[in-house]
């Protein structure tokens, strides 16, 4: 693998001979759902963007998968498709970041670049029993202590054994290094440079249950239990960095290959949370809260994960994240499976056109139950109904389970990190959901602040790469760019209603966990 100098860029940022000087940052959002690309100027602001769809592969119950060909293919399509529609060409382009969906595995022929398998999507829960097993065999501390997460079906390390374990000899060509293990992050990466770079950063790192955050390294100690050659591992490094430089033939010229972040750390980075105490919420498939804890990592003790937030040059920031499977997912079940509304904004008005949920509470439990309960046994359930109840009271249900979780989550979080959140900012699709935005504010008896560009994840990943090559000088210049435009939700809630509605909520959740085991 060819490795890439770590010199400045201010090449990527000279004019050249009757070109035009406008340069551009292109931040490739590679999601769970879509692969979209957006082109942001030097003031920040977005002037381009496309999106498409791939499917989603459910083989049985608790499995889901995407092609890894596909996800590239759409990613490709959507970067071009980007450039043309602001009429930018290719070398106007100072630098590419990638941001993405985390933990989902892929794992390809170092040759020809072929996947050997699906990629096992983060809400797949086939390897739950396997996570079982390491908790009943003592190595939940362990792992924990290492890398600051829980044992749980979620990360990638337990999918990755998986995949080895199909066949003897996929761990032998793996140990020989014939094999590549890799984030979509890795592989966007590889596939972008011609099948040159094999990396990652440390925000994907951080999230294969395979990395040790305080070392910033593979553990050789998991390395060995997931039987995991370090040979098929990816080169980790910094999250604003020039890695290398685009294939002119995948991207149309050489460009920077400047900044990675999984999609979480991207929007924290991207909302500006650069100040300890900091935190926002991604309001999307799932629902992520993550808070800036500063230089040191800080342990949870309520079923948080302590990650790493970023790293820029030497300086590592460290962040706790709550996440919650499911949460705009919830709203596409509503949509693609029961069929009870048409297109998600829908969920608004229905919500407004009842006073309550008519004590009906969705437990949208369909992958299991994350933080702080992290039950990979729960199962969704609907509690409350009545005769009298309606497609409203389940919508509005649908939106206030995601505005629950998330209360689970922030009050774990103060908890763990000793800091009291002052207000919650907030990016995602679901943020352009009024209702949604109210009642949140509402339950937690804080402002929720949403910025006027809902682009957070896709401008993190911009970022990064911009700091990578100069095009932004540093952080006060970001914070700068982001500005302070944005529509604030102010809680109105009594005290009274709000403890009612919640101990409601609490009662659900209970009931719905260990559902798989008690049903057998």
């Amino acid at each position: 693998m060819t490795v890439a100098a770590d010199e400045t860029a201010t090449v990527f940022l000279e004019e050249e001979n009757g070109v035009s000087d406008k340069r551009y940052i292109l931040a490739l959002d590679q999601g769970t759902t879509s692969s979209r690309a957006i082109l942001f100027d030097e003031s920040a602001v977005a002037v381009g963007v496309a999106q498409l769809p791939f499917q989603q592969h459910y083989p049985q119950p608790g499995h889901v998968e995407h092609d890894a060909v596909e996800i590239w293919q759409t990613q490709r399509d959507a970067m071009h498709q980007c450039l043309q529609n602001a009429g930018v060409r290719p070398d106007q382009v100072a630098a590419v970041g990638i941001t993405n969906q985390r933990e989902t595995t892929v794992i390809w022929d170092s040759a020809t670049g072929e996947p050997i398998a699906p990629a096992i999507v983060w809400q797949c829960r086939r390897t739950a029993e396997r996570c079982d097993e390491l908790v009943q065999g003592g190595w939940g501390d362990k792992i924990r202590s290492k890398t600051g997460l829980v044992v749980d079906a979620y990360f990638s390390a337990t999918k990755a054994e998986w995949m080895l374990n199909q066949s003897p000899e996929l761990r032998q060509r793996a140990m020989r290094g014939e094999l590549l293990f890799g984030t979509i992050d890795s592989w966007l990466l590889f596939q972008l440079s011609g099948k040159r770079l094999h990396m990652t950063d440390v925000t994907n790192a951080s999230r294969t249950m395979l990395f040790n955050i305080h070392t910033l390294d593979w553990d050789d100690e998991l390395l060995e239990l997931f039987g995991i050659p370090r040979a098929m591992m990816p080169e980790v490094r910094p999250s604003s960095l020039v890695y290398g430089l685009t294939d002119p033939g995948v991207f149309g010229a050489e460009v920077a290959l400047a900044g990675i972040a999984g999609d979480q750390q991207a929007a924290l980075f991207g909302q500006g949370c650069f100040q300890p105490g900091m935190a926002k919420n991604t309001y999307g498939t799932g629902c992520f809260l993550l808070m800036n804890t500063g230089s040191k990592p800080t342990a949870s003790t309520h079923g948080l994960l302590t990650t790493i937030g970023w790293q820029i040059g030497e300086e590592v920031t460290y962040a706790l994240e709550g996440s919650v499977f499911i949460a705009g997912a919830g709203v596409q079940w509503l949509r693609d499976e029961l069929g009870l509304i048409k297109d998600a904004a829908e969920t608004e008005a229905l919500a407004y056109s009842v006073p309550d949920a008519n004590g009906v509470y969705l437990v949208p439990a369909f992958t299991g139950l994350g933080a702080p309960y992290w039950d990979p046994y729960a199962r969704g359930t609907i509690w409350g109904l009545t005769r009298g109840t309606n497609r409203a009271h389940l919508a509005r249900a649908c939106l206030e389970a995601i505005a629950y979780q998330t209360r689970d989550v922030l009050e774990a979080m103060e908890i763990d990190s000793g800091m009291e959140v002052q207000r919650l900012l907030v990016d995602g699709g679901a943020v352009q959901n009024k209702f949604l935005m109210e009642f949140q504010a509402d339950l937690l008896r804080l402002d929720v602040v949403r910025p006027e560009q809902f682009e957070s994840t896709a401008r993190g990943a911009a970022f990064l790469a911009g700091l990578a090559v100069g095009f932004w000088p540093g952080l006060d210049v970001l914070t700068e760019l982001i500005g302070t435009a944005a529509t604030v939700f102010t809680a109105r809630m009594s005290d009274a209603r709000r403890q009612e509605l919640y101990k409601g909520w609490k009662q659900a959740a209970q009931l719905s966990q260990g559902w798989l085991i008690k049903k057998n």
